[in-house]
């Protein structure tokens, strides 16, 4: 599977012939639009647009108040979209605005009730141990009450200081678990003194509303209240969503029309035009040329070119994936939500799903290596994929088929190492392949491995691309080029050698190797740019060109041994697996307490499939990627009306 081809396409005609045709391209949901400028001189005296879209006003005032009535607009077919707008709609859509806008004052002026109401509630609430009428309160003519809360603390304070004042009386109704609620009792002539030695414990007074009755049957008059205005409420919304679902075919068919004709006034600002004819430039994929031909063809007057030059570096051509099949679409399509948080290729990149599907499964599984927690992860990947419908899981479902074969290799069943030990004699082996905290170095040897035969694939991917891009030069020279692949294989031979490994060429070839592509990647710009006919390639100062390509030189080397170093923790995170399930069981004792291995099981999963997770990832965007991957592109961006609505 790879990139699918474009076409640049160019589209003309005449000018009155523009909405017809803009209806066409929308229909077609299959052009990438660019900017006609780009691409088309100024021949003709071609001006871009410069009218503002009529409709869009209208638009934006419907979907807003569809949104503000809680109505949920639909799109219908371009079959069923009138080609103009008249003042018989606008008017309409006043209409329809001015009663949904009535429903929504009566609706709001409910709510401001239904909230004096519950506020009422709270402060009553508090109260409830008063069996007085409120009303009798008020209109007493000697005597002021002020209702309330203050500190237990302070309550304990008002007995010790003031408890044999006859004039200080403060009843309790309710407390929390702070403070008591209640009501003090003054006389007039006394008020003021009385309000000072409560303010001093810290009493802070509220007010309460003016009601009749005792706090209790307010609070039921409150309730009542409530119940009848949600009533109202009900009744209400019901009306209103009565009147839409009357009117729902005419405002769908009126914002259809809003949304198409609108559309047709936006798609021009990609175009060109003068007196008498319009352009539009763009992208079409390859297999819908013809079919998308064919349809702008029947329109009177209208031209087509399919062989336009985009040689423009301001010419980013869009990037679309083929579609996957079958098994294939299952199990590398998924990935692609990596790669697109990365980036997006260019066009002439590499269709790179399929390594990453690979790589990130493998290394994922290495680190995560359990049959038992592998089976887990992949069930709980399946279950986020069809409950869900997240595509994560689907990322899952491999990466724990995968942890359930490196599970098996390293013999560990949720932790247990012994459990697969029949299995391995019925195969007629002596034990499992692989013992990991008896093979520490073996895993970091492994490890660093890997690193040096994904490092050597990355940089063979970057001399593809380089080639299929016909950039010779730096796929000869560049760092991630064949100099550059030749100078990391022979410091890895001589590095293997000096460790006691296998060294498959002579220290002497090494050096020499090394030396020669040293000095290739210290003045690599130089046939760089001649080579990939850039026009400058002669350095401003001898000096500064000198003391750049050093420390790039530097840098070039230090890049290889620290992603090459990185694999490390491949090997790392196998061990740390192993070391924290000998965790759980220490803790589960040698009793082996089933709860305590079933929770070190869920937290191992939980916590170490994430970092698993993550840690994948990182070496994949940051040892791989970044020397073969751009992530530059442009994802391909039909027009459409279903884009519109969405």
């Amino acid at each position: 599977m790879a990139i699918e081809k474009m076409k640049p396409v160019k589209i003309s005609g005449p000018l009155d012939k523009i909405t017809e045709v803009s209806g066409k391209i929308y229909e077609s949901e299959c052009f990438h639009p660019e900017s006609a400028i780009k691409l088309v001189s100024a021949e003709m005296g071609l001006v871009p647009f410069t009218e503002e879209n009529p409709y869009s006003t209208e638009l934006s005032e419907l979907t807003e108040l569809a949104k503000n009535a809680d109505f949920e607009l639909e799109l219908l077919s371009t079959s069923r979209q009138q080609k103009e707008f008249d003042s018989e709609d606008i008017e309409y859509i006043e209409s329809v605005k001015k009663k949904t806008d009535s429903y929504k004052e009566l609706i709001s002026s409910l709510n401001e009730q239904k909230g004096i109401c519950e506020s009422g509630i709270l402060s009553f609430e508090h109260f409830k141990g008063l069996d007085v009428n409120l009303e009798d309160i008020s209109e007493c003519k000697f005597i002021k009450v002020r209702f309330g809360h203050m500190p237990k603390e302070s309550y304990k304070r008002l007995n010790m200081v003031y408890g044999d004042n006859p004039y200080i009386i403060f009843h309790i109704c309710s407390e929390d678990e702070t403070d008591y609620w209640g009501a003090y009792f003054a006389p007039v002539d006394r008020v003021e003194e009385i309000d000072e030695i409560f303010a001093f414990l810290y009493f802070e007074p509220i007010v309460v509303p003016g009601a009749w009755g005792t706090p209790d049957e307010v609070i039921e008059e409150f309730k009542r209240s409530i119940g009848i205005i949600n009533a109202q409420l009900d009744g209400t919304y019901k009306e209103m969503a009565d009147f839409l679902n009357n009117e729902k075919e005419h405002i769908n068919f009126i914002y259809s029309s809003l949304v198409y004709l609108s559309s047709m006034y936006e798609l021009r600002s990609y175009a060109l035009h003068n007196e008498k004819v319009f352009v539009f430039m763009g992208f079409v994929p390859q297999k819908s040329v013809e079919k998308f031909k064919a349809s702008l063809l029947e329109t009177q007057g209208v031209s087509f070119e399919d062989e336009i030059s985009t040689k423009d570096e301001n010419i980013v051509i869009p990037v679309k994936y083929k579609e996957r099949k079958g098994l294939s679409k299952f199990l590398i399509e998924p990935y692609k939500f990596y790669i697109d948080m990365y980036g997006t290729p260019s066009y002439d990149d590499l269709d790179i799903i399929p390594f990453v599907a690979i790589t990130y499964t493998v290394l994922f599984g290495i680190m995560f290596g359990d049959l038992g927690q592998g089976f887990v992860l992949a069930v709980a990947g399946f279950l986020m994929w069809k409950l869900k419908k997240m595509g994560l899981g689907k990322i899952l479902i491999p990466c724990g088929i995968s942890s359930m074969i490196f599970g098996f290799v390293f013999g560990s069943v949720f932790g247990y190492e012994e459990m697969l030990d029949p299995v391995y004699e019925k195969l007629g082996w002596q034990g499992k392949p692989l013992s990991v905290m008896d093979s520490i170095n073996t895993v970091l040897l492994v490890a660093i491995g890997i690193g040096v035969g994904l490092m050597v694939v990355a940089m063979l991917l970057n001399i593809y691309a380089c080639i299929k891009r016909r950039h010779f030069g730096e796929a000869l020279f560049s760092q991630n080029g064949i100099s550059g692949l030749i100078l990391y294989i022979s410091g890895v031979n001589l590095a293997s050698g000096f460790m006691g490994g296998p060294q498959p060429m002579p220290n002497k070839l090494s050096i020499i190797l090394m030396a020669v592509c040293a000095v290739l990647l210290f003045i690599k710009e130089i046939p760089i740019e001649i080579m990939d006919r850039h026009t400058k390639f002669k350095p401003d100062s001898i000096s500064d060109f000198v003391l750049q390509n050093i420390f790039e030189l530097l840098e070039y080397i230090l890049s290889y041994l620290s992603n090459t170093v990185s694999f490390l923790r491949v090997g790392a995170f196998v061990l740390v697996h192993a070391g924290m399930m000998m965790v759980v069981f220490s803790l589960a004792g040698e009793n082996g307490n089933i709860f305590v291995v079933i929770l070190g099981n869920i937290l191992v999963v939980a916590l170490e499939g994430l970092l698993t997770g993550i840690q994948a990832l990182r070496l994949e965007y940051y040892e791989m990627f970044s020397r073969f991957f751009d992530g530059s592109g442009v994802s391909f961006a039909p027009i459409s009306l279903k884009a519109k609505k969405d």
